[in-house]
């Protein structure tokens, strides 16, 4: 089963909102409808994901307009995996994570982003937000970088 994360769910509803406004604040399009139909069954039954396969057609296809909108790869030009690592530096994806990306489906990748977010380690996550913190609040007698 390749399951979407709830967070995936509400971030299409949220790209259908900025798309289609509802006309009169009450009644939602049909691609909010059919993807907040989905949140709310999982929020009862208090699941995380959903297996991609139980959504209905025209929510599946909502969904996909979105992931559509968002970046198709985490790399960041800086594989480890080429030099012999199991976990990408740069990243955070798994060697074979890395090598099949592009057989991977659309559910399958935005696993993978939902893990490699929240487990933070590649440098994608903290080195760069590092470097952003010390140019904003340089170290005393440090000069900033440009």
């Amino acid at each position: 089963m390749t399951a979407i994360h709830i967070t995936d769910i509400e971030s299409a509803i949220n790209y259908w909102r900025a798309r289609e406004p509802s006309p009169d604040g009450v009644v939602l399009p049909d691609s909010q409808r059919m993807l907040a139909e989905v949140y709310a069954l999982m929020v009862y039954r208090h699941e995380v994901d959903v297996d991609h396969q139980a959504l209905a057609p025209d929510a599946f296809a909502a969904w996909m307009e979105w992931y559509r909108s968002t970046p198709d790869t985490p790399c960041i030009a800086i594989c480890s995996t080429s030099q012999g690592d199991a976990v990408c530096k740069g990243c955070g994806r798994s060697f074979e994570e890395v090598q099949k990306w592009t057989e991977m489906d659309a559910p399958q990748k935005r696993a993978t982003w939902h893990r490699i977010t929240s487990e933070g380690t590649g440098w994608r996550f903290n080195k760069y937000a590092e470097r952003a913190a010390e140019n904003s609040n340089p170290a005393p007698g440090r000069p900033k970088r440009d």
